[in-house]
Order: C-alpha cells, then sequence, then structure tokens
C-alpha cells in the first residue's frame, strides 16, 4: 500500500475515532447534565464548621465538632496559595476547569489500566466539586461529572473564589477544615502569621488529612513537606535561598486546644446537649452558634468564689497525706541521684492531670524547712515551710491531727503530692479536694442563668451537681412553705409559735419522735419573724402541723418543684426525707421572692444561629412585668404580691442579724436578702437575691457521708456566696427597687404578745401586715378607741 493510501486511511480512522468519542461525550453530555447540580449552589455551599457556644457579652465558652474558620482571599497568605497550586494545579489560572496536559495523562492510564485510573487529573476545581459532594470513590462516570460541573462552575465563579472556597473547605485533619482552622490547630496562629516552612507543611496534608499530618504521620507529612517545597522551587515561587532554610526547618506543629476565653465547662455541656436533642448530630458540622445567658463576669466570679471556698473547707479539715507512697524507684533515685530520675516517675507525673490549681507533683528531697518537688514539666521547686505548716492530719471529719513539726511529719522522698501556687505567687502543699459544691445564678425577672458551676473541675468530673445533684435542702426549704402559711392560713410575721420541744409518735408502735433546734437550744415563746430568721427547726415543725401536710405539698409546688416524692410527714419542716432539688430548683424557687412573687423558668440558650443562615432558634421566656410587658410573655403570679413583701422583709433580717449575718458585715448593704440551710451534717445551702439576681450555693459529698458538725449553710456556702456578690452586685443605689404592693400596713406591736401597741409605745417595734390580718389591739377598750387603728409608714 502506498504512503499516501496509509496517511488517508489513518486520518479516516482517526477522523472516525473522533466522530466516535465526539458522539460518546455528546451522549454522555446529554444523559450526564440533568444530573448535575446548579453551580449556584456552589457560591452558597455550606462551609462544614463546628458548633460554638458563646456568653452574652460575646467570649467564646466552648467548640464542638469539626474546626473550620472561613477566611477571604486576601487573608489567606500569597505563599500558601502557590504552595496549593504548584503542587496540585500548577495551570490552575489558565484552564477552564480540566486541564488537558493531566486528562490525556489520566485517560492513558485508562487504557492501559483497564479501567482504572492510579493518577488523578484533578484540577483545583474538580477537588472542589469532590470535597462539596462528598464522593470519594475513583469512578469514570463520576469525574465525568466533576469535568462537567468544573467547566459550569469555572463560567459562574471568578478563579479567586474557586480558590477561596476550596482553601476554606478542604481538610487538614484533627477536625480541622479550611487554612485558618488548620493553622489554628497546628500552629496556634492565623494564617498570616505562618512561616514557609509551616505552609509547606500543611499544603501537603490535604492529599492525606489523617495519616499525612504532621501529628499522626510526621515522617510522611515531612517527605509531603519537603516536594511541596521543590515544587515551589522549580516553578519559581520561592527563591533557592528560601528552599533551603525552609526544607532543612524542624517540625514545629503540635495540637493547640481550641481558643476558649470563658471555660464554663457546665453550662458549655447543658448547651450542647439541648443543641443536639434539637436539631441531632448534623449540629456538630452545620456552624451553629448558641449564644447563652451566661455573663462573663458573673461566671467567672462564680468560679473563683465557689472553688476559693472548697479548697478553705479542704484545708481547715486536715491534710489527707500524699496522693501516692514512696512509688517505685524511690531506692533507685536515692542509691544514685546523679543517674536521674527513674523512668517509673516520669511515667506516673505525664499521666497525672492538674486538678484546677492542684498541680501534681513528685518529692525529691526532704529538708529541715522545706521539700522539693519535681513537677509536671520536669523542674524542680521548693516549698518553704510556710506552705506546709497548716498541713495538720486528717484523723476525721470532726477531728484532726498535731501540728506537724518538720516536713518530714507529713511526706517522704518518692511521694506523689499536690501543690499550688497561691494568688500572691507563693508556693503552698495543696490536696484535690473531696467534697463538691455548686453555684447558680439568675436573673429572677426572666429564669436567665447568668453564672452556673457544678463542680470543683469538669475535666475530672463531668457529673453537673447544680442540675443533677438532688439534694435535701434543709432549711433552705423552710421560707417555700412559711409563705404558704401566711397566704393560706393567715399567719403574720408576728405570730407566736412556742419553741419548746416537741414529741411526736414515731412510725413504729411504742417510738416517739423528737425534732430537735441545732444546738438544743429553745427560746420559748418567739414570733414568727424571729423563728425564720434564726431558722428555728421547732417553730418550723409546728407551723408545718398547724398548716397541714397536704397544704405545704400542694403549695410548694408552685414554685416548680416536683412533689411527687415530697414526704407526707414532718420531714417537710425541715427540709428532709425524701426532699430531693438540684440548685438549679432553688435557686428558681427563691426567684419568685426576688421578683415579687411570679414563676419563672430559667433557660440558658438567648438565640441560635449559623454562619450560613439566619437566626433559627430565639428564647422567649416568661418575663416579670410590674406595668406594662410590651411584647415579652407575662409570667404568672404565684404568690400573693403583698406576701412575697413580708418574706423579703424577714429575709432581709436573715441576712442582717440572723443566720447570714456575715453577708451584711462583709457586703455592708442593705438590700439583701438569703437564708441558710443545714441537712443531716450531709448537704450544707445558701440562697440570697437582690431583686436582680439570685444565686444558690450548696456544698456536700457525693456518698451523703457528713460534711463535719462545725459546718452549716453559714460557712462554705455563705462565704462562696459572698466572694460572688461582692465582685458582680452594682452599688446599691443602682439596684432595682420592687413597687410597694397595696393593702400593707406598718403597725407596732408587742413582741410578747404581738397584739397592736400604741405608736407612742418605746417597747414596741413595727411589723409589716396585709391589712386584713393587722392583730387587735393589746390595751383597754377606753385606750382602744382613743389609739390609732394602725400607722402606715410607707
Amino acid at each position: 500500500m502506498k504512503l499516501g493510501s496509509i496517511i488517508r486511511l489513518a486520518c479516516w480512522w482517526f477522523a472516525w475515532f473522533l466522530s466516535l468519542a465526539g458522539l460518546g461525550l455528546s451522549a454522555a453530555f446529554l444523559y450526564l447534565n440533568p444530573q448535575i447540580p446548579d453551580t449556584a449552589s456552589f457560591s452558597r455551599v455550606n462551609l462544614k464548621a463546628p458548633l460554638r457556644i458563646y456568653s452574652a457579652d460575646g467570649l467564646l465558652i466552648q467548640e464542638f465538632g469539626e474546626r473550620l474558620i472561613p477566611v477571604t482571599y486576601d487573608q489567606i497568605p500569597h505563599l500558601f496559595k502557590q504552595a496549593v497550586l504548584d503542587t496540585e494545579d500548577k495551570r490552575f489560572w489558565h484552564h477552564s476547569g480540566i486541564d488537558l496536559v493531566t486528562l490525556v495523562n489520566a485517560t492513558w492510564q485508562l487504557v492501559r489500566n483497564r479501567g482504572a485510573i492510579k493518577t488523578g487529573a484533578s484540577t483545583i476545581t474538580m477537588q472542589l466539586v469532590k470535597n462539596v459532594s462528598g464522593a470519594t470513590e475513583v469512578r469514570f462516570l463520576r469525574k465525568f461529572k466533576e469535568m462537567l460541573l468544573a467547566m459550569k462552575i469555572e463560567q459562574e465563579l471568578s478563579k479567586e473564589e474557586i480558590l477561596t472556597l476550596y482553601l476554606n473547605i478542604i481538610p487538614f485533619g484533627k477536625h480541622a477544615f479550611g487554612i485558618q482552622a488548620a493553622a489554628n490547630t497546628y500552629y496556634g496562629k492565623n494564617a498570616n502569621q505562618l512561616t514557609l516552612a509551616q505552609m509547606a507543611m500543611l499544603a501537603g496534608v490535604p492529599q492525606a488529612p489523617e495519616a499525612g499530618n504532621p501529628i499522626n504521620g510526621p515522617v510522611r507529612a515531612l517527605k509531603r513537606r519537603n516536594l511541596v517545597l521543590l515544587r515551589m522551587l522549580e516553578q519559581g515561587s520561592i527563591s533557592q535561598r528560601q528552599y533551603d532554610v525552609a526544607v532543612t526547618s524542624p517540625i514545629t506543629a503540635k495540637l493547640h486546644s481550641r481558643r476558649v476565653e470563658l471555660p464554663a465547662l457546665y453550662a458549655a455541656e447543658m448547651v450542647r446537649q439541648e443543641i443536639l436533642e434539637r436539631y441531632g448530630s448534623a449540629a456538630y458540622s452545620q456552624g451553629m452558634i448558641a449564644h447563652t445567658t451566661i455573663d462573663s463576669v458573673m461566671q467567672r466570679a462564680a468560679e473563683a468564689g465557689l472553688r476559693r471556698e472548697l479548697l478553705n473547707y479542704d484545708r481547715r479539715h486536715g491534710y489527707r497525706g500524699p496522693e501516692h507512697k514512696r512509688i517505685k524507684g524511690r531506692d533507685e533515685y536515692l542509691a544514685a541521684p546523679h543517674n536521674g530520675y527513674p523512668d517509673n516517675w516520669l511515667r506516673v507525673l505525664s499521666l497525672k492531670k492538674a486538678y484546677r490549681n492542684q498541680l501534681p507533683g513528685l518529692v525529691t528531697e526532704v529538708n529541715d524547712r522545706s521539700i522539693r518537688v519535681l513537677t509536671k514539666d520536669l523542674d524542680e521547686i521548693e516549698i518553704p515551710w510556710e506552705g506546709l505548716n497548716w498541713a495538720k492530719p486528717y484523723i476525721s471529719v470532726n477531728e484532726l491531727g498535731e501540728q506537724p513539726l518538720v516536713p518530714s511529719d507529713l511526706v517522704d522522698v518518692g511521694d506523689l503530692i499536690r501543690y499550688e501556687v497561691t494568688p500572691s505567687g507563693r508556693l503552698r502543699l495543696g490536696q484535690a479536694p473531696d467534697i463538691q459544691g455548686a453555684l447558680v445564678a439568675l436573673d429572677p425577672r426572666n429564669g436567665a442563668i447568668r453564672a452556673l458551676v457544678g463542680g470543683f473541675d469538669y475535666t475530672v468530673r463531668q457529673f453537673n451537681h447544680a442540675t443533677q445533684a438532688r439534694r435535701q435542702p434543709g432549711s433552705n426549704f423552710k421560707p417555700f412553705f412559711y409563705a404558704g402559711a401566711m397566704e393560706e392560713d393567715g399567719v403574720t410575721a408576728a405570730s407566736l409559735y412556742n419553741d419548746a420541744p416537741i414529741v411526736l409518735p414515731g412510725r413504729l408502735d411504742g417510738d416517739v419522735y423528737r425534732p430537735r433546734n441545732s444546738g438544743d437550744r429553745f427560746s420559748g415563746s418567739i414570733r414568727l419573724r424571729e423563728a425564720l430568721s434564726h431558722s428555728i427547726n421547732l417553730v418550723s415543725a409546728r407551723v408545718v402541723l398547724d398548716y397541714g401536710t397536704s397544704k405545704v405539698i400542694n403549695y410548694v409546688s408552685r414554685f416548680g418543684f416536683d412533689t411527687r416524692e415530697f414526704p407526707q410527714d414532718l420531714q417537710l419542716a425541715f427540709g428532709g426525707g425524701t426532699i430531693g432539688l438540684t440548685p438549679l430548683e432553688v435557686a428558681t424557687g427563691y426567684a419568685a421572692f426576688a421578683n415579687g412573687g411570679f414563676k419563672v423558668a430559667p433557660y440558658l440558650i438567648e438565640e441560635v444561629d449559623s454562619i450560613n443562615s439566619d437566626i433559627l432558634y430565639q428564647a422567649d421566656p416568661e418575663t416579670v412585668c410590674y406595668q406594662t410587658c410590651d411584647q415579652a410573655k407575662p409570667a404568672s403570679r404565684i404568690v400573693d404580691s403583698r406576701v412575697t413583701h413580708i418574706m423579703n422583709s424577714i429575709l432581709a433580717d436573715a441576712m442582717q442579724r440572723g443566720t447570714a449575718a456575715r453577708a451584711r458585715q462583709v457586703l455592708q448593704r442593705n438590700d439583701l436578702h438569703g437564708k441558710t440551710g443545714t441537712t443531716n451534717a450531709a448537704d450544707i445551702w445558701f440562697s440570697g437575691y437582690t431583686p436582680d439576681l439570685v444565686a444558690t450555693v450548696w456544698a456536700g459529698f457525693s456518698d451523703n457521708r457528713p460534711v463535719g458538725n462545725q459546718e452549716w449553710g453559714s460557712t462554705l456556702p455563705l462565704e462562696a456566696w459572698i466572694a460572688f456578690m461582692e465582685r458582680v452586685l452594682p452599688p446599691e443605689s443602682q439596684v432595682t427597687k420592687l413597687p410597694r404592693p397595696d393593702g400593707l400596713a406598718s403597725v407596732k406591736i408587742d413582741t410578747a404578745t404581738g397584739l397592736r401597741v400604741d405608736p407612742s409605745d418605746p417597747s414596741g417595734v413595727f411589723e409589716i401586715f396585709r391589712e386584713e390580718y393587722i392583730p387587735a389591739q393589746g390595751l383597754s377598750a377606753e385606750t382602744e378607741e382613743e389609739a390609732e387603728p394602725f400607722q402606715d409608714i410607707f
């Protein structure tokens, strides 16, 4: 066959092949085009981002889920863009979504490998399609769809928009998506602060985000980084000198924690659970933002105040000794200290976590007036005798051992201990407190939770004592049924009760039950005001006996308490028996006194929105409205406003001269109200409030063992409440004043009889009454006609 004929035949076959290929591609296009999504969806792509939780004043509390921080094109470093393009798609700026050079190579592989594609022909645009769609299988049809969609995207979006979107969504491992999140995760800084070596390292990670990141696969990551640097050098993006410096740089990546600004972990977990119930696990990657009611100043004050008083309690009950004594390696170290620290010591220290400010350490030397301690950072510190001599040995919750005379009375070489750095910078022997506590503060006008602490350290124990610990409230419960006796039985603050021993039948035949006052002291005839402000148990018992247990249970349910397990007996008077309330429930109950008698529901989430959409949820709490409510839902009244006014005056007395008088001494304020509570020496409480803020503090042991016979609601809980309030209360002049209810009068009474006396009687005292319950005149009939019926001092 002549050469010309061969050429013509080859041309014919080539033309036929092109025609056939064209027909095939056209058919494929007509078949697949309807299956390809609208390119506009790529400009509105939902970026995979974590659930973020913020305080009311905009501080980040916590993140959950995938980490993504979107950035603009101009915020992405030029060298990082070049690193990615030089390695992944060096003709990015010139093609229209498909790189024909790499496509021919991939096609040849497709034929040679009988349909299997060993290396990709993907451009950045095609990789964007794959990352958005989530498809990972290497299939011809998927590749063809990617090509078609890539060409369509190139017609709709600019190159800058495509590259920006790609660099914001590609995975970098360790739950980090996008360059900014990756820079924060591996280097603890923003992308524009990265070195060339760090940028090249990150540019190489997306090829294998989990196996090839510098934490999980440092060897593989280093090889990939150096390949990226070589490609940048070959393309002229960097100089030989830049290459030489970067390629010899060591790996500096390490995991950096998320930049939490307000670590309110108990509250964060409550929000996480609520969001998860409402939106499902997708909330972790949809960029949801939960704005809470938490106030950062109050939260920090709550954390610091409660933690300080739990530690103070722990110290005054003695030192329980080292966590571990003479751990393995001690003899080896004493025999040859110049050989360094035993491997077991280093292993034990590496496994021990800090317990808030209680840091782990190993005793390496015990001297006459100090000890030396190896820290978790492998530094040696010295704790002087002044930081050790507090540690009288713990014998029992009510008994301490003798004062230590020398450090060897407390510790020995090889002991694992805890130490702390005081606010003044001094070192002191410490210990992780065994006792737990909770503090919750809320706005009584709408139930917004302003601060919540559920224990000493969430990272050690996740049980939230503020919401999960149902404990006996003790005398903290008394104001609720005292209010009921006033409102429904006509009891007044001047009603007289006999503070004397009571003997009641026991549960078994022949048994007797004798309620007791704290300290077994009796006052005889006493007014209800004094009895409640001084928390006298026997008067409370008589109030319940007169009022009736069923009426008590029915009335206190108004405050939102679940009364199904409440005892139908006199334990109601003491907040004991089967009564179980959480600190959050107690604080919510006290909110009704603080706001003038309205029921509010506690809530923590103010709003939920998203980086990709409008507001998803907006809280609409029932709100106390003293005049008009405008657009807010009005809260329901549950207590007569006059009763709450009288109860507030009694609970103010408790702060002035009753069981909580120390608060008045420290804070020097007259606008405080509150009540202590102690139950069987196992639960200690204090709840206090102003019209703007109510806070409850609880403390106790998880196993319900006694806290000690010298511990009451007026010790740890009250001190923590004071520490909290002195940092968060505004000046007294700025505190809301509740409106005075109509129908109240103040008259002078005889404290011995509770009857009305002449206003000029110097021995009388003024008491507040509802007008229909003003007591009778205690004078003769003639004098009574001349006396004024009452004096209204308001």
